[in-house]
């Protein structure tokens, strides 16, 4: 088991958890998370056997954003320090994003600055009841950061984004599933199983279909429609030439479950 002090990781078979722990703090990030999140998303990357990532947090916070007062005593250099962190956080989230591995965020309580933009970077997000979503840059004057200015206009459109940035309103868990900023809700109680069910059921699934899944996703935004439908073609035919298509393909005919490696 790898070793942080602002991090756990743990491994299960294809799965790995990483929990953010520093519940005395609401899980804020100060400058040693940002680097160990970088670690250990390299580490998720780099590691073959990983086929699915769990991202949850300890306490009743899932993250309340960047440690500001570790930030307020950052003194004269405070606008390079906190550019390293974010430079971090950001290396860290384009990892999990473009590794091939599916990201899945558990949302146990309140996600609000750099915790809320961390949150919504999961490629299935299932929060808690009692969780909420909320910005909270401009309450302490500040501007987003962790990718939130990216993944919130094309998860729930530019005006809600607008508001949610300007107003700072609270999202409670219902409500961000409502309007499409999170995949599901569950019980409290019922968190951490069904993150754990749902990261056992994409680790059995075919890693390379998942790959090539969240490549398609990230590139959608970008390419025009015949952009889009090449890198299909593309990703479909390098698909059906993996040994994971030919089980897939073979399994279909059969009628039976696909083993895949």
């Amino acid at each position: 088991m790898l070793q942080y002090e602002t991090l756990i990781f743990e491994r299960k078979d294809k799965v790995a958890f990483v929990t953010l722990n520093r519940p005395d703090v609401a899980n804020g990030i100060n400058f040693q998370m940002s680097e160990e999140l970088v670690k250990v998303a390299e580490h998720c990357r780099d590691e073959a056997p990983v086929r699915a990532v769990v991202l949850s947090a300890r306490g009743k916070f899932f993250c309340a954003g960047g440690d500001l007062r570790e930030m307020s005593s950052y003194g004269e250099d405070r606008m390079d320090r906190v550019k390293a962190l974010a430079d971090n956080l950001h290396k860290s989230i384009s990892i999990f994003c473009r590794m091939d591995a599916p990201l899945i965020v558990a949302v146990n309580g309140v996600a609000a600055g750099g915790g809320f933009s961390l949150s919504i970077t999961g490629d299935m997000v299932i929060a808690a009841e009692s969780a909420s979503f909320t910005m909270a840059y401009t309450r302490a004057g500040l501007s987003p950061d962790g990718s939130s200015s990216y993944f919130l206009p094309r998860l729930i459109g530019l005006r809600r984004a607008q508001e949610m940035a300007f107003t700072n309103n609270v999202l409670s868990a219902h409500q961000a599933r409502d309007w499409g900023l999170i995949n599901r809700v569950v019980g409290d109680e019922d968190l951490a199983d069904e993150a754990a069910e749902m990261a056992a059921r994409l680790a059995d699934g075919s890693a390379r279909s998942h790959a090539t899944l969240k490549k398609l996703f990230l590139r959608t935004w970008n390419n025009d429609l015949e952009s889009q439908m090449d890198e299909e073609a593309d990703g479909i035919s390098k698909c059906l030439g993996s040994a994971d298509g030919l089980e897939g393909i073979q399994a279909f005919l059969q009628k039976r479950k696909p083993n895949f490696n």
